[in-house]
This record gives structure tokens, C-alpha cells and sequence, in this order.
């Protein structure tokens, strides 16, 4: 881990009182017995405010490239944030301490200040390292704390530019108004799901949450509207609604459920039936074809030995027959290089007929593979019969 400046340490040093007045009732004893009260340990008054303050100062950096390092990661925060402006606690770096999760390639990055770490949520995309990082609050920040600590939101004067970054697009989604998405079908895509909320009105940021190995959609998503005024419009008409086989859960990120106005009924009238005719337009997974799509029945790492795959390939082969007569088993592997693209982590099961496709969609989707449980849908046949595996 490295440490920032070194914070002020040592005991608070309170010289014995006189023995005045009611002093004496208290202790009667000589003042050479008085209690020696600078002998006891106290924590330093700059400590405790460090303390109650550091959820509000750190921020969340995912994404990290493996060559990431505690000292790479507090230089490069530190200078993006002079770069931009950043900078109010005065001279000097920004960051004060770093911690890094190797293993899941993400860190806690602390600032000086509560208005330093706001500042540094409009970084959120910027390039480190040749990756763009994620930059998030914790999971443990308050923000009816953090509100009584300094501002919550980046400064609006910042010179993203500086950084290459698009002002008003950095930071767009942190505040009251982010909208958590969840529930939705593993196979829609984000073109798909960015045009459900955009019934609503343009966004003004957007994060489908993805799966790190296999780059497959984890079924949910926030959002920040450009309006903020239909913020509580969107979240009461999608709420709830069923797409496929699952129900949508649609809130503020940070707060329970508000009711939209009177004065927006009709508005959240039209978008509901707005969304009607979404969901028939969103649901070309339920329609029966020849091909099933398969995702959570195998890890991207099975499939990089050529006698683990083929092997894989026979077991599907004689598990997914038994539903019907199979024309082709294809399992997307891994480039020489690592890339994950290209639909590696999903099988496609081609049979004969939809007969046997159907049996197989109903038998496979919910099962478990090595732990997982696995999604089951019918596929496009022309994007199949095209080697288009990325849908």
C-alpha cells in the first residue's frame, strides 16, 4: 500500500490542572498524586476527522490494466486532477493513499479532500495505461453524509479537455438521479436497452454492467437522464414490467421509490404504451428458431487447450442430442492473443428442426453447468449461418 503524507501522530498533552477550587473535593490527594492525564493515549483530533471523512475522499477505480501498481496509480490520479483543475486543497498531490485489488484489478484511490474526491468522479472513462478505468463512490459512501462534508458533484469548471476527456459526459452517472436497471434479459443487447429508457427522453450517461471474462451482459445497467425531471417518470412506468422470462427493478440508485406528480400522469401514460410496443420489438430471443444460444455453460479458460475442447464439444454434443437432431455445435474460443470477442463463453446448438431447438431451449435454460446457471435462447439463424456470434 502507499501511504500518503504522514498524518500527525503522537498524544495530546494536557498539563496536570491546579488543585483549585472544587479540584481538590474530586482528589484529595497531594498534587504530586494527581493522575497523570497526559499519559493516556488519545487519538489526534486531525485523525478523527480523517476518519469520519474517508468515504467521502476515496473513490472506486475499476478496470485496472495488470501492470497497474500503487505508485503508477497515485502519480497518474494525481496528475489528472492538477491537469484539470482538480486541485482545491492547495499545493501538492491529491491522493494521499492508494489500495489495490490485484486479483480483481480494481482500487480505492483516497484525496486530501471530500471536494477533491467529487472532482475526481468527472474521471470516470480517462485512459490509464491504455485502458479506459471506471471511477466510482464506494460502496460504503453516504451521500446524506457526504452532503454535510463538502460539494457531491464534480465542479462544473473543470478542464476535462486538458485530459481528453468530453465535458458533461464525465460523471454523468453519480448523483440522486441514477437510475439502477435491473432484471433484464441476458440477450439484449445495449443498443436495444439504451432505446427502452430513451422512450423516456435522451440520456445523459449510460453503463451496461458487464461480465469482466466473458464480456456478456449481467443483467443490469444505471442510467442519468439529460431531464432530470423524468427521472421519477421512467422509474414508475418500467418497474415492474415483464420482459421474457424476467421482471424489470427500475429505482433511484440511492433512494427508495418516488411517485411521479399529478402533472406527469400523462406523460408516464404515453411512455407505458410506449414501452408496449418496445417489448414486442425487444423480444426476438422468444421467437422460435433452429439455433439456441447457450451462455453460462462454459468458461473462457476451459476452452484454450484443444483436448479440453474437444472434449467439451463431445459432452455437448451427447447432452444437447437428447433434445433433438443436431446439425452443428459451435463453441467460440479465445484468440492466440487473449481477445475475448467474437461471442467466446457461449455455445450454439444448430438442430434440425425448431421441434428439437424448443426442447432444447426448455430443457437447457435454468440448468446448472459447473455452478452456473445457464441462460437458454433462440438465436438468429442468419447471423448464425454468417458466423455472427457477437448478438
Amino acid at each position: 500500500m502507499l501511504a500518503g503524507p504522514a498524518a500527525v501522530t503522537g498524544q495530546i498533552t494536557v498539563p496536570n490542572p491546579a488543585i483549585s477550587g472544587v479540584l481538590p473535593n474530586m482528589f484529595p490527594m497531594g498534587a504530586n498524586q494527581m493522575p497523570q492525564f497526559s499519559a493516556l493515549p488519545m487519538m489526534p483530533i486531525q485523525a478523527m476527522t480523517q476518519q469520519a471523512t474517508r468515504h467521502a475522499r476515496r473513490v472506486y477505480v475499476g478496470g485496472l490494466p495488470p501492470t497497474a501498481n500503487e505508485q503508477s496509480v497515485a502519480i497518474f490520479f494525481s496528475q489528472v486532477m492538477a491537469n484539470i483543475g482538480g486541485n482545491t486543497a492547495g499545493p501538492g498531490d491529491a491522493v494521499v493513499n492508494v489500495y489495490i485489488n490485484h486479483d480483481k484489478k480494481f482500487a480505492f484511490v483516497e484525496m486530501r479532500s471530500v471536494e477533491e474526491a467529487s472532482n475526481a468522479m468527472a474521471l470516470d472513462g480517462i485512459i490509464f495505461e491504455g485502458a479506459p478505468v471506471k471511477v466510482r463512490r464506494p460502496t460504503d459512501y453516504n451521500p446524506s453524509l457526504a452532503a454535510t462534508l463538502g460539494p457531491s458533484q464534480p465542479n462544473p469548471n473543470l478542464n476535462l479537455g486538458a485530459v481528453g476527456l468530453t465535458p458533461g459526459s464525465a460523471g454523468g452517472l453519480e448523483g440522486p438521479d441514477r437510475i439502477f436497471v435491473g432484471g433484464l434479459p441476458y440477450y439484449f443487447t445495449e443498443t436495444q436497452i439504451r432505446e427502452l429508457l430513451e422512450t423516456f427522453g435522451p440520456l445523459r450517461g449510460f453503463d451496461l454492467v458487464k461480465d469482466r471474462e466473458t464480456g456478456n451482459s449481467k443483467g443490469y445497467a444505471f442510467c442519468v437522464y439529460a431531464d432530470l425531471a423524468v427521472t421519477d417518470i421512467a422509474c414508475a412506468a418500467l418497474n415492474g414490467i415483464k420482459m421474457g422470462d424476467k421482471t424489470l427493478t427500475v429505482r433511484r440508485a440511492n433512494q427508495g421509490t418516488t411517485q411521479p406528480k399529478p402533472e406527469q400522469e400523462s406523460i408516464l401514460m404515453h411512455a407505458q404504451q410506449q414501452i408496449a410496443l418496445q417489448k414486442l420489438i425487444f423480444q426476438p430471443a422468444l421467437v422460435a428458431t433452429k439455433v439456441v444460444c447457450l451462455t453460462n455453460a462454459v468458461a473462457p479458460e476451459e476452452l484454450k487447450e484443444d483436448e479440453d475442447f474437444e472434449e467439451i464439444i463431445d459432452d455437448m454434443r451427447q447432452e444437447c442430442s437428447k433434445f433433438g437432431s443436431l446439425v452443428n455445435v459451435v463453441i467460440p474460443r479465445p484468440q492466440p492473443d487473449g481477445d475475448l470477442s467474437g461471442g467466446v463463453g457461449k455455445v450454439f446448438l444448430e438442430y434440425v428442426d425448431i421441434e428439437g431447438a424448443t426442447k432444447a431451449r426448455t430443457g437447457l435454460n435454468g440448468r446448472k453447468f459447473g455452478g452456473n446457471e445457464v441462460i437458454a435462447v433462440f438465436y438468429s439463424e442468419n447471423k448464425f449461418a454468417q458466423g455472427d456470434y457477437e448478438g
